[in-house]
């Protein structure tokens, strides 16, 4: 598989660099051709001066993000908690069906991001503002297909998983009741992924942060009453117990409401509310934000009448994305089906592992996606050795912070591990076997800082084939194969599960780094933009 973009084949990208240049090294990680803050340039500039600067700047708040995310799956679990034990469940049995549909979209709003970034590093304003617009078009057409299919086909696609009869009566349809007002709220939730994606690529990662953060505190504040409404609410018992609140007398205010309202709450709906007007307001703002501020790419509504050629380069990029987001789902479940065949203290420490591992993850995740923004900006302004110097310094800091959190989960494991878990059956075992996951899968650390910068290089040039392809590697090969193998055919029992888990993203850098090496990623993917000139439709 060729690792060029599809338009390279098509029609010469003028102004693309030659992939020699992707070999310059990394010796001085500041020097270039324009000094930081000269002509005008921020010391910030994605394209110029330092690169550590810029690409720390993009990765925080993308780590925050995640961070507010984890924020509202706690929240909603939370409270769910104090509903009922089946709730939790129906939850966590929706979250992989429901994040497999969302993958079939996510891809798109990737593609998005690449080609504002690309745009954005080759001063194409217009260009990127357009792009922003056919991605917001045609994302939102694909959540309303999504949406409408989700809701019909939720109840018949529950109903063929197989449950035990109780599971069955109790925790499938309160599944069911949860997915069908999230999917009618898909258009609203996808509007938040989008506008997040295209300020990612146009250079602008704080601004989505501060969105999130409004929408994590609105989702904190709606949950317990769209839940409970006015009757056995959690929140009035909490509140009782702070001093300073306590004198109000709480409980009694909750009963006065319930005397003037009689609002019992939504119970599981009133979650998937709470989520979808949470989700809404964020949207909201950020149209805002991109139609009636200069924070953004400068999108028209203009803009959002489709583009037929634009359309196409979105769908060229984005489907492979939609592909290794949704195969990375696929391979998600089948692990977790082979896991269940062990006994509840080895499902509970896989969970367990696997939550606490998500958060290792992070800071290798915000590296990963602020190099494909620092990649697609250097490829859009003919950059191509500062690109690959980004790509050697973003794997190489990725791959010591990760070797540092490493230790620390080796030296704390049991203590951290421990701390999740209080006096219940089963709790020392479920320990035992969480600390060994724990510090199998630490040797993997290191590489899952490599391997996130890797792909994102790959992404931000364009060749999301590429990405696909070691994304699958690492997954169906590295982990689901490697489980299989070790479990069922070498039988190491538990530790197959573990070892077989820590060989993915081992693979998935190995592969990755010697992909990079051959240097056929550096060209970029658009044409130079020119003005009143639909770049896409010169093809």
């Amino acid at each position: 598989m060729s690792d060029e973009p599809s338009r390279s084949s098509e029609n010469p990208r003028p102004g693309s660099d030659d992939t020699e240049n992707g070999d310059a090294g990394m010796d001085d990680v500041r020097s270039d051709d324009v000094p930081a803050g000269d002509d005008g340039e921020s010391p910030d500039s994605i394209t110029e001066g330092s690169l550590l600067r810029p690409l720390f700047g993009l990765a925080w708040p993308i780590v925050v993000i995640q961070l507010l995310q984890v924020t509202y799956n706690v929240v909603d679990t939370l409270y769910l908690g104090r509903l009922s034990a089946e709730a939790v469940g129906a939850v966590s049995l929706a979250f992989p069906l429901i994040f497999l549909l969302i993958a079939v979209a996510g891809g798109f709003t990737t593609a998005g991001a690449i080609l504002v970034a690309q745009y954005t590093g080759a001063e194409g304003d217009e260009s990127a503002g357009l792009v922003a617009g056919q991605t917001m078009t045609t994302v939102s057409v694909l959540s309303v297909f999504i949406g409408v299919g989700g809701y019909l086909y939720t109840r018949p696609a529950l109903g063929l998983l197989p449950s035990d009869p109780e599971t069955a009566a109790t925790v499938i349809p309160l599944a069911a009741d949860y997915m069908e007002v999230i999917f009618l709220g898909i258009p609203l939730m996808f509007g938040f992924f989008v506008f997040s994606a295209l300020m990612r690529g146009y250079g602008d990662t704080r601004t989505p942060m501060a969105v999130m953060f409004i929408s994590v505190l609105l989702n904190v504040v709606l949950d317990p009453f769209l839940i409970f409404g006015f009757e056995a609410n959690p929140l009035f018992g909490w509140l009782a117990a702070f001093p300073g609140v306590a004198a109000l007398d709480p409980v009694a205010v909750e009963s006065a409401l319930f005397a003037a309202t009689g609002f019992t709450g939504y119970g599981i709906e009133g979650a998937a509310f709470a989520t979808i007007v949470a989700r809404g307001v964020a949207t909201g703002i950020g149209l805002w934000v991109l139609f009636a501020t200069e924070l953004g790419p400068a999108v028209a509504l203009a803009d959002l009448r489709p583009d037929l050629g634009f359309v196409e380069d979105i769908f060229r990029l984005g489907l492979p994305s939609s592909v290794e987001q949704t195969t990375s789902a696929m391979a998600m479940i089948t692990l977790t089906a082979m896991v269940v065949t062990f006994s509840p203290p080895v499902v509970a420490a896989y969970g367990l592992g696997n939550r606490l591992i998500s958060l290792v993850f992070l800071p290798a995740m915000g590296l990963g996606r602020a190099i494909d923004t620092m990649v697609g900006q250097n490829l859009g302004a003919n950059r191509a050795d500062r690109a690959g110097r980004a790509v050697r310094v973003a794997a190489t800091t990725g791959a010591g912070v990760m070797f540092l959190v490493a230790v620390v989960a080796v030296s704390f494991t049991e203590p951290i591990v421990g701390a999740f878990l209080g006096d219940v059956p089963d709790a020392p075992e479920t320990v035992a076997y969480a600390v060994e996951y724990v510090r199998i899968r630490s040797v993997e650390f290191a590489f899952i800082g490599v391997s996130q910068v890797i792909l994102g290089a790959f992404r931000g040039a364009g060749n999301t084939k590429t990405a696909m392809v070691i994304s699958i590697l690492t997954l169906w090969v590295g982990r689901v194969a490697s489980v299989a193998v070790l479990v069922f055919v070498a039988g190491w029992g538990t530790t197959g599960i573990w070892v077989g888990m820590a060989v993915g993203n081992v693979l998935g850098a190995a592969v990755g780094v010697a992909w990079f090496a051959r240097g056929t990623w550096t060209g970029r993917y658009i044409a130079d933009p020119a003005p009143d000139v639909d770049p896409a439709a010169e093809d």
